[in-house]
């Protein structure tokens, strides 16, 4: 199969049309030059300039080679570039995991955060529960994820991302949608709550059972859901009461009321930055140097 150097010799004589031009060009002497020619014609098959000792000219093959060597070459060039940037971190993919819920606010900083410090490097977004991310994280398939504490895994690192408040959902109608303060944990002692998976959305499920515990509360637990807007649709159609992240009041509905929460910790809501040790991704560690 030809090479590269006859390509770029090829292209150099076609495009003087001058054997010692293009010699000159390419910083070799003649004879050399006139060799990689010979042995591309010979790899091809075909002859490629007709020669006088006054002249040289493309033929009707060279002609049509010449496109496709150009081509070529400049395949060639732009893979070599985007080796060299993939490993210096700017281009390449990072493939991100991210619940739900931090989809609300913290992913549409992490994502500005990408774009302002790698604009060429693609970001692959997939939308995970913790458990699921961190299976992905371990195994390879994911780069980054932003999930809820703790990360038990000790080839994972973890980083704090963000923190929020509770706030209680509350149809329109109901008598805790009344009022400016903070409500209590105790107004929803014996109300039907909508509360999270204890499986699926184990993180906000323990941490709701924790604070009632600590408040002397019983709800009563009406459905089980993973999924904040989920938990926000059955509140709106009137089938309890829900507590939620802050950045979730962003999914506005006409019917409901959100109420500020008097906690011990006035943002429990916690999400982490997560990655596995030792992940080569160049690209990766751009991104977390920049954040």
């Amino acid at each position: 199969m030809f090479t590269l150097t006859q390509l770029a010799s090829f292209v150099a004589v076609a495009e003087e049309l001058h054997f010692g031009r293009a010699a000159k060009r390419l910083r070799m002497t003649q004879p050399p030059l006139s060799r990689q020619i010979q042995l591309l014609e010979n790899e091809l098959k075909v002859r490629l300039f007709d020669r006088t000792n006054r002249s040289v000219r493309l033929t009707p093959a060279g002609r049509a080679f010449l496109v496709e060597a150009r081509r070529l070459l400049h395949q060639a060039d732009h893979a070599a570039l985007s080796a060299r940037r993939v490993s210096a971190g700017e281009a390449g993919r990072i493939a991100v995991g991210f619940t739900a819920a931090s989809a609300y606010a913290a992913l549409g900083r992490l994502l500005d955060a990408a774009r302002s410090a790698l604009p060429d490097v693609e970001i692959v977004l997939r939308e995970m529960v913790t458990r699921d991310q961190l299976r992905a994280l371990t195994e390879g398939a994911l780069d980054l994820g932003l999930v809820r504490p703790p990360v038990a895994a000790p080839e994972l690192e973890e980083r704090a991302a963000d923190r929020e408040a509770l706030l209680a959902a509350v149809p329109n109608g109901h008598p805790l949608a009344a009022g400016g303060g903070p409500l209590r944990l105790d107004a929803f002692d014996g109300q039907p709550l909508i509360m999270y998976s204890p499986v699926e959305a184990r993180y906000f499920h323990e941490l709701l059972v924790g604070l009632f515990r600590w408040a002397g509360v019983s709800p009563v637990y009406a459905q089980y859901l993973s999924q904040v807007h989920s938990i926000l649709a059955l509140v709106d159609g009137g089938w309890g009461l829900a507590l939620i992240p802050e950045a979730a009041a962003r999914l506005r509905y006409a019917g409901l009321t959100f109420r500020p929460l008097e906690l011990p910790d006035p943002a429990p809501v916690e999400l982490s930055l997560t990655w596995r040790r030792g992940n080569d991704n160049p690209a990766l560690v751009r991104l977390l140097e920049h954040i």
